[in-house]
């Protein structure tokens, strides 16, 4: 059994990192402003679906340059307003006209708007330091990775910050944000949950030091740490999981999972809160709308300007190596699982094939993964 009590360590700058990037995200899913610092440089931001003609007033208001427009380079790219990105990752800043319209960058951000808002009249340059950060924290958030920033000094965001009570973060901190809260990740919750199949089942929560949304550890039977644990990273699906959605083949890999551990005698599954692929469910399902207008699963993902697939996988390392394994016999058809643990510092010492038939609803999304991601299906 774990001890469920919280920690009792000192408060550290990390955890406060943590905790002020928590707020942050609240802040910006509200709508709010936010300040970011990196050393010479500062922004106040607000998330471009969020904008009102209102906000838009306000963010001029600052004492400060003219406002910008921050893209991922993928949606920049959807857009025709920079080159096609060459690698994961990377952002643009491009400078707005004095009269851009808040309803046009709202359309800019969403593929799925009615209509597309008139383009930024500056260039785009590459996105640095501050920037990338504001779009880092508004795909913390789950929100559309697009972010309207005015230009302020280092110290009127200070002022700015304590007049207006709004969070200054660092840059720097915010960038590091997924690596710090998996470190921080401690089990706060177990009970004995007998499954269909599998009676002799516990789950564990495991929690950030943040307060943030937790992972569970679902352990069948009693594994071995000394050997090497059958086991399992399932990323929450919503549609599939819980309502057998046959869009995907998520709810089949689940049950699937349970039901190879139990006949294994022991292991472990992961549930990671990590929907459609790291972006969130509203996303996933704006993803969706442009999948029934003939994008594959990755090209929809991308379209919204994200990466074709956000997820980390340190959450999932730092759990196994608490519960005390350090070797596994990893359930999965992705190769990118494999290589993220062992990245890790988890041996993956065999990979267990996971497969499951198609349907007539994700056929498409399953040669999507085989044939754009590597998946051995």
């Amino acid at each position: 059994m774990f001890n469920a009590k919280p920690a009792t360590s000192p408060d550290t700058p990390d955890q406060r990192a943590l905790r002020q990037i928590d707020r942050a995200i609240t802040d910006v899913r509200r709508g709010g402003l936010v300040l970011l610092r990196d050393g010479a440089a500062a922004l106040a931001l607000q998330a471009a679906e969020a904008v009102t003609p209102e906000s838009l007033e306000r963010l001029k208001a600052l004492p400060g340059e003219t406002l910008s427009l921050v893209l991922t380079r993928r949606r920049a790219a959807a857009l025709g307003l920079a080159e096609p990105a060459s690698g994961k990752g990377g952002a643009v800043l491009l400078p707005l006209a004095a009269d851009q319209a808040a309803e046009e960058l709202r359309d800019l951000a969403d593929p799925s708007a009615a209509t597309t808002g008139r383009a930024p009249m500056g260039a785009a340059v590459e996105a640095a330091g501050a920037a990338n950060a504001a779009v880092e924290l508004v795909k913390l958030a789950r929100l559309l990775p697009a972010v309207v920033v005015a230009a302020v000094s280092p110290r009127a965001a200070l002022l700015i910050a304590e007049r207006e009570g709004l969070m200054l973060l660092e840059a720097a901190e915010v960038l590091a944000y997924h690596a710090v809260a998996a470190h921080s990740l401690r089990p706060v919750s177990e009970a004995r949950v007998p499954l269909s199949g599998a009676e002799n089942t516990r789950i564990i929560a495991f929690r950030p030091s943040d307060g943030g949304i937790e992972h569970l550890a679902i352990l069948i039977g009693d594994p071995d740490p000394k050997a090497p644990v059958l086991a399992r990273l399932h990323s929450e699906c919503f549609t599939g999981d819980l309502l057998a959605s046959l869009r995907c083949d998520c709810g089949d890999q689940l049950r699937g999972a349970i039901a190879e551990i139990a006949r294994a005698g022991s292991g472990v599954l992961l549930y990671l809160a990590q929907e459609g692929r790291g972006i969130g469910l509203v996303n996933k399902l704006r993803a969706y709308e442009l999948q029934d207008a003939g994008l594959d699963t990755f090209d929809a993902n991308e379209q919204l300007g994200f990466d074709a697939d956000e997820r980390v996988y340190l959450p999932a390392a730092e759990m196994l190596r608490q519960l005390g394994f350090s070797r596994v016999r990893l359930l999965t058809n992705n190769p990118e699982k494999v290589a993220a643990l062992t990245r890790c510092g988890i041996e993956v010492v065999e990979r267990v094939p996971h497969v499951f038939p198609a349907n007539d609803h994700n056929e498409r999304y399953l040669r999507t993964k085989a044939t754009r991601s590597g998946h051995w299906l």
